[in-house]
């Protein structure tokens, strides 16, 4: 059983960006927004933007998973998408992360002159274990495992919903394996 004290997992969201600008040929990219550039850019530059603007201790992650734009090598799309995981360590950074990603992709994306729309969702909130409900939990686990059978783990930016519940009552979450 592995035990914590305190947050043991990250919070958790979904980010989708669609960016849209006047597509065209790649022998002209001057007569377009080239929207495949600006999605380079945001898929590169937005990590590197939250690394600055929310307090780096809070572990902001964004990862991005899925991609989208274009259909021929030769043809500067005129619509993209992109989607991922925004990830933190810390409730505090939880509260101002989408403020700060919705903000950051506007001022990123301006330079190129297309469109970005912020689908920002936010899912769940760091799971926090209290010390008593952790401390019984330790016990709890002690008696029936003994010595070998506890330990420290380390917090994870995975999500678990059961953040929700120990916003409202004091718990503990374990890890089992």
């Amino acid at each position: 059983v592995g035990l914590l004290e305190g947050p043991i997992t990250g919070a958790a969201d979904h980010l989708v960006i669609h960016l849209s600008g006047r597509g065209g040929h790649t022998s002209r990219p001057h007569l377009t927004e080239d929207l495949t550039f600006a999605l380079g850019k945001l898929l590169t530059e937005l990590p590197a933007v939250l690394s600055r603007r929310i307090d780096p201790r809070a572990g902001v992650s964004v990862v991005w998973g899925q991609v989208e734009a274009g259909v021929a090598p030769n043809v500067i799309p005129a619509e993209g998408r992109m989607s991922g995981t925004v990830r933190m360590l810390d409730a505090d950074a939880w509260t101002v992360a989408e403020d700060v990603v919705r903000r950051a992709v506007q001022l990123l994306a301006e330079p190129y002159v297309v469109e970005a729309l912020v689908h920002y969702t936010r899912g769940v909130p760091p799971v926090v274990n209290a010390a008593a409900a952790t401390a019984a939990l330790r016990r709890a686990a002690l008696t029936v495992l003994g010595p070998t059978g506890v330990a420290t783990t380390r917090q994870s930016l995975g999500g678990e919903d059961f953040g929700w519940y120990l916003q409202q009552v004091p718990g503990a979450l374990a890890r089992l394996g």
